[in-house]
């Protein structure tokens, strides 16, 4: 008997703090218009706390509510859900809509990163301009990831965290399939019969035949001035 009564009061103070702890949680969440990364959090929690426990169940709190919690790779944000969007979408911040060669372009990177230009070229058929990729990296929906191993030394590009969120995708993987994109009009008839959808890895996740892009090619590529400030 008296082990329980002295176990009874441990476990209520253990809910107590996992209690606190969701609070934090959802408060970090909330506070921020960005993805909070499950690292952040963790750093703003007493030690010990089990965010793995945490976090699938605060997402379970709100599936069915005006706004859902999502995972987007290894962060975490408050978003609308998806059957209410219309609501509150307004003018000044609907996206502006992309070309049709855009939008190629964007599945092209999505589903065949990482992807060179050529190689983008290679699969439309036609050549891609420097404007259309500018309009995609101006989104923050596409970024340079290396440089491959290959003669010439292209630039490699991949989807970013952002083209995640904005569309609802926890990871790269939760992409439609080949033939619901077909169906939405894109690569149409445009798709060679080698084309595959690859495991991707992580956001910052590089293959073995891809070296990182350093500073250097970020001043050839035009987006640092020598002095290493971002070019306008």
């Amino acid at each position: 008997m008296a082990e329980e009564t002295t176990e009874r009061p441990q476990a209520e103070k253990d809910a107590r703090l996992e209690s606190e702890a969701e609070r934090i949680v959802e408060a970090l969440i909330f506070a921020s218009a960005q993805p909070v990364s499950e690292a952040y959090m963790a750093q703003r929690l007493p030690k010990g706390t089990d965010l793995a426990r945490i976090l699938p169940r605060l997402k379970a709190a709100y599936a069915g509510r005006g706004v859902n919690l999502l995972q987007i790779e290894a962060h975490w944000a408050f978003r609308t859900a998806a059957d209410l969007s219309f609501v509150v979408q307004t003018d000044e911040n609907e996206v502006k809509k992309l070309s049709r060669a855009a939008l190629e372009v964007l599945a092209i990177i999505a589903y065949h990163q990482p992807v060179t230009r050529a190689e983008i070229e290679d699969i439309r058929g036609v050549q891609t301009s420097r404007g259309t990729l500018d309009v995609l990296m101006e989104a923050g929906w596409v970024r340079f990831r290396g440089r491959r191993r290959t003669p010439g030394r292209p630039v490699t590009i991949g989807t970013t965290r952002d083209f995640l969120d904005h569309f609802g995708l926890e990871d790269i993987r939760d992409l439609p399939g080949m033939e619901e994109l077909k169906g939405a009009g894109l690569l149409a008839g445009r798709v060679p019969s080698n084309f595959q959808i690859p495991i991707p890895l992580g956001d910052d996740g590089l293959d073995e035949d891809e070296d990182p892009i350093t500073q250097l090619d970020l001043e050839e590529l035009g987006l640092l001035t020598p002095r290493g400030e971002e070019a306008e």
